[in-house]
């Protein structure tokens, strides 16, 4: 997905291109919706209504999703496409923090190391492999803040999901639904009606929005399913070659270069990760 964002044209800015991504989110998610309420109603009765609380929720996580939409497509243009893919791996780091804080989630000593040998390594990466605080860019802060806003709402949507009937094919069209009405409102009025129309009927731009919406939505879905057996940071953290594959085609199709210190906290990360993953699965039920 990094790739497929910084290789938008650059006609519409970040907010245009989280508009019409979300939008074609949300045409890619209700086929799916419709077709598991078809099945549902033809072979036993619905589950009953996820209740006001629940919906509370979603509409609330999908404001924050909207909102990091953009931050992703923004960071991505200003970080950089290797940058953004390292940083978004400190996801873990901030599941962890709202699992042990608000779910009780305690958590190995396995785990706390491989976390702070994490947080260690961001920091690395963000001052530039310099360990000096001034070489922290806000682009860098910007890009950590994607995977921060998504713990929260991943951790919330997850307790909707484990306590109530709702369906991971419910909360991603209402997650886009409630993202789209958000982005499109941000949109109208900081750019007006003209901007919109504009970048909706541009082929190029449209076309680059589609592949980044059927993308996300594929993510999503497969998400929302891996989220309902496994603990957040967990399910996280099993994205390890996330990073790799994104440093291997920004090289190859953005001309961009890796430095050596994004190397360096590349492999770190990984091992990092691995070192959760296997954490979390000495801890998970036989």
């Amino acid at each position: 997905m990094p790739i497929i964002s910084a290789s938008r044209p650059g006609d519409f800015d970040a907010l245009a291109f989280a508009l019409f991504l979300s939008l074609w989110q949300l045409v890619f998610s209700l086929p799916a919706l419709l077709l598991e309420k078809r099945m549902t109603a033809a072979g036993k009765p619905a589950a009953p209504g996820a209740g006001l609380k629940a919906r509370a929720v979603v509409v609330a996580t999908g404001m924050i999703f909207g909102f990091s939409t953009y931050l992703y497509v923004l960071a991505v243009e200003k970080a950089g496409a290797i940058s953004f893919a390292i940083a978004v791996q400190a996801y873990p780091l901030f599941a962890i923090l709202w699992e042990t804080m608000f779910l009780g989630r305690r958590k190995s000593v396995t785990e706390l190391s491989c976390t702070g040998v994490l947080i260690a390594t961001m920091y690395f990466l963000g001052t530039g492999g310099t360990w000096r605080i001034e070489g922290m860019t806000i682009w860098f802060l910007l890009a950590l803040s994607v995977p921060f806003l998504w713990s929260v709402a991943h951790v919330i949507l997850k307790e909707v999901l484990n306590k109530t009937p709702v369906t991971p094919n419910q909360v991603v069209f209402s997650r886009v639904l409630v993202s789209s009405l958000f982005l499109g409102v941000c949109l109208l009025v900081t750019a007006g009606p003209d901007t919109i129309i504009a970048a909706a009927t541009d082929l190029r731009f449209q076309s680059a929005a589609l592949l980044m919406g059927f993308v996300y939505y594929l993510e999503l879905i497969v998400w929302f399913h891996a989220a309902t057996y496994i603990d957040v940071s967990l399910a996280s953290s099993v994205t390890v070659p996330a990073p790799l594959v994104t440093t291997f085609l920004a090289l190859l199709l953005l001309g961009e270069t890796a430095e050596s210190y994004q190397l360096i906290a590349l492999a770190i990360v990984v091992v990092s990760l691995l070192g959760l993953i296997a954490a979390g699965h000495r801890k998970a039920p036989a």
